[in-house]
């Protein structure tokens, strides 16, 4: 394997911006399957290398990791901010394809993150669900109504509504995980889903409400697993192969 850092240019973003790659290392004009790995929010690009085995795991698959640095966006387009998930919906694929030898077709592209990251996971998942095999999506934030005016997490707020600007605001631009999911539901392709969660997690009321969620609306294709665990990198280094064997040794 490789291991790539690079910085693109992002005519979105306006700036020049960090985005780390594992490529395997094979044939001239091979394109390997491609998997966009998202990082939490007190993290940036490197951490899946830092804290993490990913190199060794993805090896394993002959598989390709992009592992892009979107700051504490909630991979999403700020209120007040930069548009960082115009950046990772639309503008990274076009970049990384044209730099990498990564796959382009929807069968050989996914998706997973952590927390943060498994939100901007879940919301590529809902918002193009033709473009993805399948994603996976470990200690997801996903209610951002909820956390906008949750008490207990107060110390989120003004971040909160710097990046969504109100609950309802939210809601109404595509930044709502639970209404994303019952509108890609209706779609005649979906990605198969890979859902886990600690159950000493402090977000595991979110995952709970994702689960019923994905459950009640009969999301083909859907697992979730549930272990004893809290919100760390022991929980997210096991379960991140749980991810790729379900990708990739469970196919249905």
């Amino acid at each position: 394997m490789a291991f790539l850092m690079c910085n693109v240019k992002s005519q979105v973003l306006g700036l020049n911006c960090a985005v780390n790659a594992l490529i395997p290392q094979g044939p001239k004009g091979k394109r390997y399957p491609v998997l966009y790995l998202l990082h939490g929010l007190s993290d940036n690009g490197t951490s899946w290398m830092r804290r993490s085995s990913i190199e060794r795991y993805a090896e394993a698959y002959n598989l390709a990791v992009i592992m892009p640095d979107c700051g504490r966006s909630f991979y999403t387009d700020m209120k007040h901010g930069l548009r960082y998930w115009t950046f990772l919906s639309q503008e990274l694929p076009e970049i990384a394809a044209s730099l990498l030898p990564i796959s382009e077709k929807p069968e050989e592209t996914y998706a997973a993150g952590l927390s943060m990251g498994g939100y901007g996971t879940l919301k590529l998942a809902f918002t193009f669900p033709e473009r993805f095999a399948a994603v996976g999506a470990l200690s997801s934030v996903t209610d951002i109504p909820y956390h906008m005016n949750d008490p207990e997490r107060a110390d989120w707020h003004p971040e909160l509504l710097d990046i969504f600007g109100s609950p309802e605001d939210a809601i109404k631009d595509g930044n709502d995980i639970f209404t994303l999911a019952a509108q890609a539901r209706l779609a005649s392709r979906l990605p198969r889903i890979f859902h886990a969660c600690g159950s000493e997690d402090f977000l595991y009321r979110d995952n709970k409400k994702l689960r019923e969620c994905l459950e009640e609306n009969h999301w083909p294709g859907y697992t979730y697993f549930e272990e004893p665990g809290i919100h760390n990198w022991e929980f997210w280094d096991r379960n991140i192969q749980r991810v790729l064997k379900f990708f990739f040794e469970e196919q249905k």
